[in-house]
């Protein structure tokens, strides 16, 4: 059964502007949302899980509105909609996008853009690959500044957060990988995003690619080797967080992936690897849009570093 989400009047203040001085302080704007999917399964049960969380929704489109810096509504849109198609099971998307006070002499109330998409034709026209559901949903607690992605793979993760202003550095284990991220990057005009082939499994004590207090941020997705968890912890600058999702037993257990045990956490594992940080999210459990379609069994943690005057303590 097909039905819509509608969010009238979202209000929030972002920057978008043609004019640098518009875009200095930023304004009054509102977002409006008409979003089809299917309702069934959650009508049916009553279960919140089993539907889209409009209130999810209003978050992401706040936490996404706070971070650009566009010249054009339109852009400012396109961002909103790639948002919404990447993260939630929509089929089709209506949004207006306007500012309440904008800088016309003559314009009384607002002025805005509206655009109509379906989920088929916004990939066709943005078939970039889509960053990690835990990872966007978690963007706001990530400090700026320099950011590691560990066995980065295609470099999704890596590219979003280049494309937030992050400088990050991506590590994998694939030489051909990593040459095609680079690509991809001076294809985006992403200068600030640097890809480097390293083997994480090496039999080695030495491991200059996490160098001490060097990241602000350190993101680790469906990868585990459980020997770098003292290295990872220590590349963390002060006040640093660790973002790390992998599998559970549970999915090995319910869904025969991946193909071994060893590959996976057991329950509460990722707390006592992380035991030195101060945890900020926890949670264990069955997750859309982590792994690919369809849901995963995960362990989700967001920790953060020490400040330096407690590391300054531990260190005497």
């Amino acid at each position: 059964m097909a039905g819509k989400i509608i969010i009238e009047r979202l209000e929030f203040h972002g920057r978008c502007g043609v004019t640098p001085e518009e875009r200095k302080q930023p304004q009054p704007l509102a977002v409006d949302l008409e979003l089809e999917c299917q309702t069934e399964p959650a009508a049916i049960s009553d279960d919140i899980h089993r539907a889209i969380d409009y209130a999810q929704i209003a978050d992401r489109v706040l936490a996404v509105g706070a971070t650009q810096n566009c010249a054009l509504l339109e852009t400012f849109a396109e961002h909103l909609l790639t948002m919404l198609f990447s993260e939630f099971p929509i089929e089709k998307a209506k949004i207006l996008v306007r500012k309440l006070a904008p800088p016309l002499k003559h314009v009384t109330n607002s002025v805005g853009v509206q655009l109509e998409r379906s989920r088929l034709l916004h990939h066709i026209q943005d078939p970039g690959p889509t960053p990690a559901r835990f990872l966007t949903q978690q963007l706001h607690r990530l400090p700026k500044g320099k950011a590691l992605d560990v066995a980065a793979g295609s470099g999704r993760n890596a590219l979003y957060l280049a494309a937030q202003g992050f400088h990050v550095d991506a590590i994998d284990r694939d030489e051909e990988t990593m040459t095609k991220l680079a690509a991809t990057a001076k294809q985006h005009n992403l200068p600030n995003l640097t890809a480097r082939t390293i083997d994480l499994e090496r039999a080695t004590d030495e491991r200059p690619e996490f160098p001490q207090h060097e990241y602000d941020v350190i993101i680790v997705f469906f990868y585990l080797h459980r020997a770098l968890f003292p290295a990872l912890i220590e590349s963390l600058k002060p006040n640093g967080v660790l973002l790390y999702e992998t599998f559970l037993i549970d999915n090995y257990l319910r869904r025969h992936h991946p193909r071994r045990w060893e590959f996976c956490l057991a329950h509460n594992e990722l707390l006592r690897l992380t035991s030195t940080l101060r945890v900020l999210s926890y949670d264990e459990g069955e997750h859309n849009g982590s792994h690919g379609p369809g849901s995963a069994f995960t362990a989700q943690l967001v920790a953060q570093q020490a400040g330096p005057s407690r590391l300054l303590h531990e260190a005497t």
